[in-house]
């Protein structure tokens, strides 16, 4: 079987993605806007996807053909830090509700999410996708880390023991719309945004960053990526992950001048080197997907610069009251 072919199109199905709200989700859903799909979602308040038996009732009960887990608890170093049996339950128990139901359903096809942060720390740059387990993981990332591995490894057994199309993606760091600007528990690029924006209204002189500012770190829009997980689902039936990066590596200083530089901040930057770095450098191979025709079409300054855009207008919005 070529993965060039479309082995499993999309067109005409009934597609849930877990997880909708979330950054990478509501990227999944503006992209199956665009094609002949019905997308079915369910908020936390109306289904707790820790809860198994709910879980699976309700899976059940809609039978989507097709099912996208972006469902999870996510945050930078210092929400895995201050939060680690948040981050380790909440994501074991999530993504074992979801799949596991998924299998009992019997569900056509499913695609569970990792992210390059579960490789190993010192991993041989670019990662391949089969460097995965093979060193230690990045202390401050470990929990997350270990609930992620487990939602892959878990795909990947019901597809060995039972023959399901359980398939997974590996993106590199994601950044856009709807992402988590808290300062405290976002990732990199939404938690230097806002800063940069409370520096600007409050004509602060120094902005504090966490650590050296000498990590090196790749970044992909999320709606490039929505577009290879989209192509990824019609296209590809294997048990081994695939990296999904644009090749883009920047450092924490070079991220941090053109956020601050987009913001308007033209103060000093103090880089705490008390603060962990986390992983030196971390680049994904992304030879597979780029094989099967898929290919980055944001500019990453461009995509900095309309994130924030997008961030000051729902700042706005949500001191408005809206």
């Amino acid at each position: 079987m070529s993965v060039s072919e479309v082995v499993f199109p999309l067109a005409g199905r009934r597609v849930w993605v877990a997880g909708h709200r979330g950054m990478v989700g509501s990227a999944l859903v503006r992209r199956l806007a665009e094609s002949d799909v019905e997308v079915v979602t369910v908020s936390r308040d109306d289904l707790d996807l820790r809860d198994g038996d709910s879980t699976l009732q309700w899976v059940k009960d809609v039978a989507p053909e097709m099912i996208f887990v972006a469902a999870g608890r996510v945050g930078g170093i210092e929400a895995n830090s201050r939060y680690p049996a948040d981050f380790i339950a909440d994501n074991l128990a999530i993504n074992m509700s979801v799949i596991s139901a998924a299998a009992r359903a019997e569900i056509p096809k499913v695609m569970v999410l990792g992210s390059s942060c579960i490789y190993p720390k010192h991993a041989d740059q670019p990662m391949q996708e089969n460097s995965l387990l093979t060193g230690a993981i990045e202390p401050t990332n470990v929990w997350y880390a270990v609930a992620k591995i487990s939602a892959l490894k878990l795909a990947e057994a019901y597809r060995i023991q039972y023959g399901h199309d359980f398939i997974s993606a590996m993106p590199t760091n994601l950044f856009g719309l709807n992402d988590n600007f808290d300062e405290n528990r976002g990732h990199v690029i939404p938690a230097l945004m806002s800063k940069a924006r409370h520096a600007v209204e409050s004509k602060a002189e120094t902005i504090d960053v966490q650590g050296s500012g000498s990590p090196l770190r790749e970044f992909l829009h999320v709606d490039d990526c929505a577009d290879a997980l989209v192509l990824l689902a019609e296209r590809y039936s294997a048990a081994e992950t695939v990296n999904v990066g644009s090749g883009c590596e920047v450092s924490i200083r070079e991220l941090t001048e053109k956020i601050c530089a987009i913001a308007g901040f033209d103060g000093a930057l103090n880089f705490d080197t008390t603060r962990p770095d986390g992983a030196p450098r971390k680049l994904v191979d992304s030879r597979r997907i780029r094989s099967m025709g898929w290919a980055p079409r944001i500019e990453f300054d461009d995509g900095l610069r309309s994130t924030y855009e997008w961030f000051l207008d729902a700042q706005g919005a949500t001191r408005n009251g809206s």
